[in-house]
């Protein structure tokens, strides 16, 4: 009997070979259980459908001989199975090893590393200030009081630095005096996290500007109310950038005073395709619950930043045609953006949601679950729009994101 192929791991980078000389898919694993970049040749290709653990080599082997006109030998067929399974790909018990082993590293280290530096911003301190302060400018902007959070993007800093620059710039001046030794509370889209839960982590964030302290306390007591929707040592935090960007940039506006209590928050996909708030979730509402008492408690210690991107359009995202910023259809995007910023601006969680839910979310925004946290736990909170925008994040696919501030 023919040996059933293991099954091709969800969740991965897939995308064309970026190398002219080499076509085909790039594999990449965006959780960094492997560092194994993979390239797979056109042909082979056609081979990664049949890694659905039900269909065998045999299978995969007599159609890759259609395709040709000709035998694949058996060989072929096995190799690129191997490299693929060698390579942390496939759902093996391999695998499940691997993936073990990196929960347990990162659970043990001492320090949550920068997973972006050197590739979504400068490694060198010296390099990293100097773009920075390019990105942020000259400005007096500064927030003239009663500010007690901001938004910002997520997005590449490249990409976003205008709605960046409109939100961070805004912690200049008293601000920057207020917030110095304040714990920032930074709630940050959790890219690849479980539904209807949140994670948290101890460990001080390393940037190339210096650390930034974790406020332990807070964590322990999130950790001690929060129940089941808390995921304590979340591996996610070793590679999201959700937040790690927000500290780069906190660094260099606020120095080296302040701590943070980072909080990923995964998707509401329960309420989402059930239609029902998200805090139905018995689970989700006593987080929402534990986080706003916090908040109550230490109101005056706080400062709040979000980390969040809004709606994700074009080819990458699964959509059949291309889209291009600011043109066609994506000036109906800004429009409906617009309708949800305004129900957070205005502290409307319900009305919010209910703009949201309507297809399952059709306009994609990885930013509705921090921004319906923040909601829930900070009820009195009202908010300004301080720049939207939308960036080709390829030549066929947007990104839109804006900066708040609130108050």
């Amino acid at each position: 009997m023919s040996k059933r192929l293991p099954q091709l791991r969800p969740g991965l980078d897939i995308f064309p070979s970026p190398v002219p000389e080499r076509p085909g898919l790039l594999l990449r694993d965006p959780f960094r259980y492997t560092e194994e970049i993979l390239i797979i040749p056109p042909l082979l290709v056609h081979g990664l459908l049949f890694l659905d653990g039900e269909r065998t080599e045999i299978d995969l082997q007599a159609e890759l001989s259609r395709l040709v006109g000709q035998i694949v030998p058996g060989e072929v067929v096995r190799s690129f199975v191997e490299t693929l399974k060698d390579g942390g790909f496939l759902e093996t018990e391999e695998f499940d090893r691997l993936r073990e082993l990196r929960h347990h590293e990162f659970a043990a280290a001492d320090l949550r590393q920068p997973a972006h530096s050197g590739s979504a911003y400068p490694a060198d301190d010296q390099g990293l200030a100097s773009k920075l302060n390019e990105y942020l400018g000259e400005t007096d902007s500064a927030a003239d009081g009663g500010l007690i959070g901001i938004a910002a993007p997520h997005v590449s800093p490249e990409g976003g630095w205008q709605c960046y620059a409109a939100a961070y710039n805004r912690l200049r001046g008293a601000a920057r005096e207020r917030l110095a030794e304040k714990t920032v509370v930074l709630l940050g889209t959790s890219h690849y996290g479980a539904p209807e839960r949140f994670g948290l982590t101890r460990k001080p964030f390393v940037t190339p500007l210096g650390q930034a302290e974790v406020d332990t306390r807070l964590v322990n007591w999130l950790e001690a109310r929060g129940g089941d929707a808390v995921i304590s040592e979340d591996y996610c935090h070793a590679i999201e950038h959700s937040l790690e960007f927000q500290v780069v940039f906190l660094r260099q506006i606020l120095g080296p005073g302040f701590k943070i209590l980072p909080i990923l928050c995964g998707p509401f996909v329960e309420g989402l395709f059930s239609g029902k708030p998200p805090e139905t979730d018995d689970r989700v509402n006593r987080f929402l619950q534990v986080l706003g008492e916090m908040a109550e408690r230490h109101r005056g210690e706080l400062f709040w930043v979000l980390g969040i991107d809004l709606a994700h359009i074009g080819r990458r995202y699964g959509d059949a045609t291309a889209a291009r910023a600011e043109q066609g259809y994506l000036g109906e995007v800004r429009e409906l953006d617009a309708e949800r910023l305004d129900r957070v601006c205005v502290g409307d969680g319900a009305g919010f949601f209910e703009l949201v839910k309507p297809e399952h979310d059709r306009l994609r925004w990885c930013g509705f679950s921090p921004l319906y946290t923040f909601l829930k736990a900070m009820p009195g909170a009202r908010g300004d729009l301080l720049r939207y925008d939308q960036w080709n994040i390829d030549e066929q696919s947007v990104v839109s994101f804006a900066a708040l501030e609130f108050k």
